[in-house]
């Protein structure tokens, strides 16, 4: 898959979520049953799952690729430093 691809992909799928969303602000203001806000509010985190997943892809493809075949040590470093980073923003745990 091209970057032009994921790209359109990813501008897809923000147009899902922000539908998403609206529907979700929609329940809560007509005090919609708990189960269904729940339901919508899960399905909005997984579409935003989906679309880190699509950015995670385009970033690896196009800065990752580019940092790590420039063959300066330093470019190398900053993009594990950059992956390394997201692995930790993702896996805090929350109480």
């Amino acid at each position: 898959m091209d970057t032009a691809d994921i790209k359109r992909r990813a501008l897809h799928r923000t147009k899902i979520i922000l539908g998403q969303m609206r529907g979700l602000e929609k329940q809560i203001t007509d005090d919609a049953y708990c189960m269904d806000v729940l339901t919508q509010s899960l399905a909005i985190q997984k579409s935003l799952a989906s679309l880190n997943k699509l950015i995670l892809e385009r970033h690896l493809r196009t800065h990752i690729a580019d940092k790590m075949a420039s063959g300066a040590e330093d470019q190398q470093s900053k993009a594990i430093e950059e992956l390394l980073n997201l692995y930790e923003l993702n896996n805090i745990r929350t109480k």
